[in-house]
């Protein structure tokens, strides 16, 4: 068996965290305010982090809770707004931790198509318009996971119209906007939003390292403080260590240094990955070329079956996660390929093994 090449799971490669300028946070950090690091602290949050991040989104302190991961802030936010038969729109595909949270607290998931410009608000409109009633709107905005494309300011726009005509909320979860290899900013929600209609969510994750297990959630003050109490019922307080280094190295200017390092290495494997796709592929490959982010989404032909196809991948020494996983129904034909964590000469073979499985595991097209 050749060794691994993993395009599974979304997270950069050892040799792109910033293990030194971690290590040279914690030090000040643990130096300069010891009691603030090593004790309990509110459920919102290290104050300087939660300071550094209300200025760098233009809001109030007050707007911004810090937790252990943008993950466990978006499931705080659902226990919040949903219950059983609570109505939820989701994107088809989307983040399969959230379609399996949303399915635990008995959410009425309500999928929308994506296109190549991010979520389908024709097809949203029409949705409504039939009686659809949603609490909130679950959207990944800037290189999607799995999809890998990216919300249009049109859209933006749009989407926060519909959000004030019929009364829901639009839960921007947003861990990849600083990861833009190419093109130019596109507002957040957060930022256009002039009703509170927004509640957004980021991450430490992706910029700097996972394991630091630091996201953030901003929005209305109520809301804030709502998910505080419940934080402090669950948990006493945060990762109070783990948010003042992450907070010191955030004011020292070390996450700009970062921030570049994963820009410029992630785009290179970017690359290497739709290169070898068309090389080895072909049109029979279908994707959008992400413009940042971690992720490359793959249709393939609808005769192959990708768990078929995984199975076949797997002996030649690659894995990727299959499309359905991401889906409510459908996606058989389809698979997610991260390729934060493979080098680009790794991405190049990764996806020639990829390209022998398929070919092994043809089958005839259905009836």
């Amino acid at each position: 068996m050749p060794e691994l090449i993993s395009f599974a799971r979304g997270a950069p490669s050892a040799d792109i965290m910033p293990a030194e300028d971690v290590r040279a946070a914690a030090d000040r950090a643990l130096r300069n305010d010891p009691a603030g690091a090593l004790s309990y602290g509110p459920g919102t949050g290290y104050a300087p982090l939660r300071d550094w991040i209300a200025d760098r989104h233009g809001v109030d302190p007050a707007q911004v809770l810090v937790a252990n991961g943008s993950l466990e802030a978006g499931i705080m936010l659902f226990d919040h707004l949903v219950g059983p038969n609570v109505g939820v729109l989701v994107e088809a595909p989307s983040y399969d931790r959230t379609l399996l949270a949303l399915r635990e607290r008995g959410g009425d998931l309500i999928p929308i198509p994506l296109e190549d410009d991010g979520i389908d608000v024709t097809a949203l409109e029409a949705a409504l318009s039939d009686g659809v009633r949603p609490a909130f709107a679950h959207v990944i905005p800037n290189f999607h996971n799995p999809a890998g494309c990216t919300l249009s300011l049109e859209k933006r726009q749009r989407l926060l119209e519909l959000a004030s005509q019929w009364g829901f909320v639009v839960f921007e979860d947003d861990p990849y906007r600083e990861v833009r290899f190419e093109g130019d900013d596109i507002p957040t929600m957060l930022s256009l939003d002039s009703e509170g209609r927004v509640v957004y969510a980021s991450s430490f994750s992706k910029t700097i390292a996972p394991g630091v297990r630091v996201g953030y959630l901003i929005g209305p003050e109520d809301v804030i403080a709502a998910i505080s109490r419940a934080a402090v019922n669950t948990y006493i307080s945060p990762n109070m260590l783990a948010q003042a280094i992450v907070g010191d190295f955030c004011r020292s200017g070390a996450i700009e240094k970062s921030i570049a390092t994963v820009r410029g290495a992630l785009r290179e494997r970017r690359d290497a990955v739709a290169d070898a796709l068309r090389r080895y592929i072909g049109d029979e490959a279908q994707f959008v070329v992400p413009e940042g982010g971690y992720f490359l989404w793959v249709e393939l032909p609808e005769d192959v079956d990708t768990a078929l196809l995984l199975a076949a991948a797997q002996e030649r020494g690659v894995t990727f996660v299959k499309g359905a996983d991401f889906m409510l129904e459908g996606g058989h034909n389809a698979l997610r390929l991260a390729y934060s964590a493979v080098t680009p000469e790794q991405a190049e073979e990764g996806i020639r093994r990829l390209a022998e499985a398929l070919a092994a595991s043809a089958r005839p097209a259905r009836a």
